[in-house]
């Protein structure tokens, strides 16, 4: 791909992942307590029989969210509320793909009691020394983007959305459309995918955004439940966003934020 080429499919996929992950600012945590639950894609089967938790206030939320102190790479700030995505502006034509569509755009699933958000950027890649302008344009963009959603629920409205997110992954895997503030997006495809550890369930999927020359550029997107609250992970990978290339979901940030839900 020419230098123009990527230049232009930047701007195409700011459009489309960009405004997915509202923006680009930026340890391991406990041992999993899920047992059986790690490493699984269907780990929503495992709902936990414990008495339900209280919904945690939003001054809780905020003492629980992730902070700069709690990753050992990348940057953690608060979302400005300019990029914070209302659930209501977002739509998707088939409701049963509902849940879906609020994670891509870091929308809280169901009707929380209270949300707190957090936005980490991951360290760009470092191009080889030989690298030409293309090589060095896409590891400078290589960087992992996530916005993390604490949601705290009532009456057992969290595990409602572990289930909801679970069967809009079985649904909706031949993909959907929806519209987000006025901008229409195609999901080609929605995969299961190896859900992280350290929730009492989970779900996670990689969906495949219709991008800029029938590239497919692929999101990460993972709800995990600890208690009454839902820790929601929307992730792109600008430089994924352009080629298509698969990336890693960051699991050192995730078991980082679900450690302090323990």
């Amino acid at each position: 791909m020419r230098t123009t080429a990527v230049r232009r499919t930047v701007l195409a996929a700011s459009a489309a992942a960009l405004a997915l992950l509202a923006t680009a600012c930026g340890g391991s945590g406990d041992e999993d307590k899920a047992g059986d639950s790690k490493g699984k894609g269907d780990s929503a089967a495992s709902a936990s029989a414990a008495p339900a938790a209280e919904a945690l206030t939003a001054a809780e939320l905020e003492k629980a969210a992730l902070a700069q102190a709690d990753v050992k790479d990348g940057k953690v700030t608060e979302l400005p509320a300019k990029d914070d995505i209302a659930a209501d502006k977002v739509k998707a034509k088939d409701a049963a793909c509902q849940p879906l569509a609020h994670l891509q755009m870091g929308a809280p699933v169901g009707s929380p009691a209270a949300t707190v958000k957090r936005s980490w950027t991951g360290e760009p890649q470092k191009p080889a020394a030989d690298a030409g302008s293309e090589e060095a344009l896409l590891a400078g963009l290589g960087a992992e983007k996530m916005i993390v959603t604490l949601a705290s629920y009532e009456d057992g409205g969290a595990e409602q959305v572990i289930k909801d997110v679970d069967a809009a992954a079985a649904k909706c895997a031949g993909g959907f459309t929806y519209d987000a503030m006025g901008e229409p997006l195609k999901i080609l495809t929605v995969e299961k995918t190896e859900a992280p550890g350290g929730a009492d369930e989970a779900v996670a999927v990689t969906a495949f955004l219709a991008a800029d020359e029938d590239v497919k550029t692929p999101m990460k997107l993972v709800v995990a439940r600890k208690g009454a609250t839902v820790a929601s992970f929307t992730v792109t990978n600008l430089a994924a966003a352009i080629t298509g290339e698969d990336f890693d979901f960051p699991t050192a940030v995730s078991d980082a934020q679900l450690g302090k839900l323990a």
